[in-house]
C-alpha cells in the first residue's frame, strides 16, 4: 500500500487545486523563459536568415539595426572589386505605421537589392517572392494582410504578392519586404506642404549663393521637382551585405575593406552580438532576472504548500508512529507527494503553454534545452521543498495522537 497515494485520494480536491496552482506558476516561469528566447530570436532573425558573410556599414557606426547608417548606393560596385567578394547587395531598413482598413498597421520595411536579391531566401508561406522592380511587397502573416491587398504607402500603392511566417523585427513588428527603390520612396516621402517648404528653402539658399547671383534664371530649375535637379550624389542605403566566393579568405577580405576610411565591417557573428549585447541587452537581462525571481518564488511557494500539507497530517503522522511506522515510511510519503506535485505541475504547465503561448503578442520560443533545464529545477525544488515538511514530521511525537 502506498501511503502517498492513499493520502492524495483522501484529500483529492485540495491536491488537485494545489497542482493547478503550481502548474500555472510553472507555466509563467516557462513562458518567461520562452519570451526571453523569443526576444533573442526576433532580434537575430533577419541576420540569421540573410547569412551574409559581412555587413558593411557607415564608418564608426554599429550597423543598420543599432543606429542610423548611410552608405552611397555605388558602394556595392566598390565592394565587388575586392578580391574574394562574390555578391554585394544594398540593404535598407526602417519602420512605418499607417492606418489600413480602420486599424493601425505597423511594419518593419526591409529594402532588397533588386534584381540581385528578389527575396528567394524568404520563408514564403503562400504566394511568391518579388517579381517586379516596383509596387510589390512580401509581408509577414502577423501583419494580418492577405495576398492581393493593396496598401497606399507614400505616393504609391503596393500589392501584397506573398506572405511569410514568423518574420518579425527586434521590436516585434511584422516585416515587409520590397525593392530598395520602393523602400526609399516610402522612407523619404514628404507631404505636399513639406515639399513646398523645402522648395522655398532651396530657392532662398540658391539666391544667397554666388551661383544664384551670377545665373538668376537658374532659380527656375531650383524651384522644380527634386528629380529635375542635377544629382550631386547617389542614393543612400543602410548597409551592404557581402557574400564571399567559395574558398575566399574572410580575414583578408575584411582587412581590405576595413582599410577604407568610410566603412566599418562586421561579420555575421559580430552583427549578431551587436544586436544581442546592444539593442536588446537591457530587456534580455531584465527578463532573465525576472525569470530567476519567479523560480525562487516558485520554490518558496512549493515549500510552503508541502509544509502546510504536512501540518494537516500531523495527527495521522503521530498515529503512524504510535503503531510502529519507521521514519523512512514518513520520509517516503512526503517526498513522493512533493515529487508528484512538481511532476504534475510541470506537465500541466507544458500543456497550458502549448495552448496559450500562441496567443501572446510577442514570440514565445520553448526549446528542449529550456524544458530539460526547468524540469531539473522543478526536481531540485520539489526535493528541497519537501525537506521542510519532513523535518516537521520527524519532530512529531507519537503521544501527540492522544492530545
Amino acid at each position: 500500500m502506498n501511503l502517498a497515494l492513499k493520502d492524495i485520494q483522501h484529500n483529492l480536491g485540495r491536491f488537485t487545486i494545489t497542482t493547478l496552482g503550481i502548474g500555472m506558476l510553472l507555466a509563467i516561469v516557462m513562458g518567461m523563459g520562452g519570451i526571453y528566447r523569443g526576444l533573442v530570436e526576433e532580434a537575430t532573425l533577419l541576420v540569421d536568415k540573410v547569412q551574409a558573410d559581412f555587413w558593411v556599414v557607415q564608418e564608426s557606426t554599429r550597423g543598420p539595426f543599432a543606429e542610423i547608417s548611410r552608405l552611397p548606393r555605388n558602394f556595392e560596385d566598390r565592394l565587388l572589386a575586392v578580391p574574394g567578394v562574390m555578391r554585394a547587395n544594398g540593404f535598407i531598413t526602417h519602420n512605418i505605421q499607417r492606418e489600413f482598413r480602420g486599424h493601425p498597421l505597423r511594419l518593419a520595411i526591409q529594402g532588397l537589392s533588386w534584381p540581385e536579391d528578389k527575396g528567394g531566401w524568404l520563408p514564403i508561406a503562400s504566394g511568391r517572392s518579388l517579381g517586379s522592380a516596383h509596387y510589390e511587397m512580401v509581408a509577414d502573416a502577423a501583419s494580418k494582410l492577405s495576398i492581393g491587398d493593396r496598401i497606399p504607402l507614400g505616393k504609391n500603392t503596393f500589392e501584397v504578392v506573398g506572405l511569410t511566417r514568423r518574420m518579425s523585427s527586434n521590436s516585434g513588428d511584422p516585416m515587409a519586404f520590397m525593392t530598395i527603390s520602393d523602400a526609399q520612396s516610402v522612407q523619404f516621402d514628404l507631404s505636399p506642404e513639406s515639399i513646398r517648404a523645402e522648395r522655398a528653402a532651396r530657392i532662398k539658399r540658391f539666391n544667397t549663393s554666388d551661383f544664384g547671383r551670377i545665373q538668376p534664371l537658374a532659380s527656375e530649375r531650383a524651384e522644380g521637382y527634386s528629380s529635375g535637379i542635377p544629382a550631386l550624389g547617389t542614393s543612400m542605403v543602410s548597409a551592404v551585405l557581402v557574400h564571399l566566393k567559395p574558398g575566399a579568405d574572410p580575414q583578408a577580405v575584411k582587412d581590405k575593406i576595413e582599410a577604407w576610411p568610410d566603412a566599418s565591417v562586421y561579420s555575421h557573428e559580430e552583427q549578431r552580438q551587436l544586436l544581442v549585447m546592444g539593442m536588446i541587452d537591457k530587456a534580455r537581462r531584465q527578463l532573465l532576472l525576472f525569470r530567476i525571481l519567479l523560480i525562487i518564488v516558485s520554490g518558496i511557494i512549493m515549500a510552503l504548500i508541502i509544509y502546510t500539507l504536512t501540518l494537516d497530517k500531523l495527527h495521522d503522522i503521530a498515529m503512524l508512529k504510535i503503531i510502529g511506522a519507521r521514519n523512512s515510511v514518513i520520509f517516503s510519503m512526503i517526498l513522493q507527494q512533493s515529487l508528484l506535485l512538481g511532476a504534475l505541475g510541470f506537465c500541466l504547465a507544458y500543456v497550458l503553454g502549448q495552448w496559450l503561448f500562441e496567443y501572446f503578442p510577442r514570440r514565445v520560443v520553448i526549446t528542449e534545452d529550456d524544458l530539460l533545464q526547468l524540469a531539473a529545477i522543478v526536481l531540485v525544488v520539489s526535493i528541497a521543498s519537501s525537506l521542510l515538511g519532513i523535518a516537521k514530521a520527524f519532530s512529531v511525537e507519537s503521544n501527540e495522537v492522544l492530545s
